[in-house]
């Protein structure tokens, strides 16, 4: 199989991986977070910032910009079509989010072998200004996203 062949293949078993994901995901979905972007070990999921997402403060609460990161760590951990669950994750928040933002969480595999991963993700607002960063470490368990469709697994001697 040629690299481009594997590449679209990947791309496609990514984005299906996705879908499926996401059809059975009521907690995203309940969120208003939509996938933007998906390719193998990446996944771009945006959510607004909702009034029954402030906190006391009138900002957005943390838990809700922590399960948009953690969505998006999931979406890009189960990209290969291998079912993959957190083994721990932490956050750094580093700016409010505020009514109306539109924030966006960009997760890119920094590192994967064997079973385990490790997933940087930066969380954005509307204007780019940075809101937080989540680090999601991955373990896969049996199974496969999309049953009979097979893996990303990178032919001998590709990577």
């Amino acid at each position: 199989m040629s690299e481009m062949q594997h590449d679209k293949n990947a791309q496609a078993l990514a984005e299906a991986a996705a879908e499926a994901m996401y059809a059975r995901d009521e907690a995203s979905k309940s969120l208003g977070m939509r996938i933007v972007g998906m390719a193998p070990g990446y996944a771009k999921l945006t959510m607004t910032v909702r009034p029954d997402m402030l906190n006391g403060h009138q900002t957005c609460h943390g838990g809700f910009i922590f399960a948009l990161a953690d969505s998006a760590f999931a979406f890009s951990c189960n990209s290969q079509n291998l079912n993959t669950v957190a083994a721990g994750c932490s956050i750094e928040y580093l700016a409010p989010g505020r009514a109306g933002d539109v924030l966006t969480a960009e997760a890119v595999e920094q590192a994967r072998s064997g079973k385990s991963g490790v997933y940087d993700v930066a969380v954005t607002n509307q204007d780019g200004k940075r809101i937080a960063l989540f680090r999601g470490k991955s373990h896969q368990i049996q199974g496969e996203v999309l049953q009979g469709l097979g893996a990303d697994r990178p032919q001998a001697g590709s990577q």
